[in-house]
């Protein structure tokens, strides 16, 4: 038993010390300290959509939110639209967009992306509070698998690209990705001020189909990657390319049930 322990605590160093970038630690990044931190936050997130959040709200009225919504999903927005920009620059003037590998050099300009990705994963834990606050305005059926499973996903997969995998071709998420959530939260911002967007049905049925855009272009650029002579890190693309196919089913058949079997019943009708 003892030398499992051993081996185990062993390994535990050799992956997140030895193999990890070590300009991580030497920046001292907020939250990417020990893989503890995020399973705490991520464990945290579940207990509270799934249990404690349910529970405090049983015999209390929906939370309104509304002045809280709009300064959150404003942030949102314009994060997002600064992380798309810088992603951009990124990707016109220093990139090659058929293979880009990871530098892990300390030249400013490669500091600088490790903190732009470190930013992008900062915005995924704020993206959390996306089900914190449904959970507070009672809006539980917003909570769903997909919901859940996107954020949590998302956060843990930046994190990691933080620690082993920030810059190179992985930029094409900073930019695609910033653009998808600068047109999400710009209709939740106006759902907020407005409660008749809630109702547009074109707006939301454009959202979801933006998102299945997103994951087939990564399933794309990524898959690519495999299959090109390229010092990209390959196992960053395996990790990727199926949490990518997954998401695109699930949006697919989330697409299918809420708007294609509803036209086909308006039809009917």
């Amino acid at each position: 038993m003892a030398l499992v322990l051993k081996r185990l605590f062993v390994n535990y160093f050799y992956l997140f010390d030895d193999l990890a970038d070590e300009r991580v630690n030497e920046l001292g990044l907020f939250l990417m300290s020990s893989p503890l931190v995020i399973a705490a936050i991520l464990f945290s997130y579940l207990h509270f959509t799934y249990k404690l959040g349910p529970r405090l709200m049983k015999n209390r009225k929906p939370f309104e939110l509304k002045w809280v919504l709009i300064t959150f999903n404003l942030t949102q927005i314009i994060s997002n639209t600064y992380i798309a920009y810088e992603a951009f620059i990124e990707i016109w003037f220093y990139m090659n967009w058929k293979c880009q590998p990871i530098t892990y050099s300390k030249t400013p300009r490669s500091l600088w992306m490790l903190r732009m990705y470190h930013f992008f994963f900062l915005m995924k834990v704020l993206d959390l509070f996306d089900t914190v606050f449904f959970v507070l305005r009672k809006k539980y059926q917003q909570v769903t698998f997909l919901h859940v499973y996107h954020h949590f996903g998302m956060t843990l997969l930046m994190w990691l690209v933080v620690k082993f995998f920030s810059g190179g071709s992985g930029t094409w998420v900073g930019l695609i990705n910033g653009i998808v959530h600068v047109v999400m939260y710009l209709y939740y911002l106006l759902s907020s001020i407005d409660k008749s967007w809630k109702t547009s049905v074109k707006f939301k049925k454009f959202i979801t189909q933006v998102q299945m855009v997103q994951f087939l272009t990564f399933i794309i650029i990524y898959a690519k990657l495999l299959f090109q002579d390229c010092a990209y890190p390959k196992i960053a693309s395996f990790f990727f390319v199926p949490q990518n196919v997954f998401m695109l089913l699930l949006f697919g058949n989330f697409y299918k049930k809420t708007y294609l079997k509803k036209n086909r019943g308006n039809e009917l009708m």
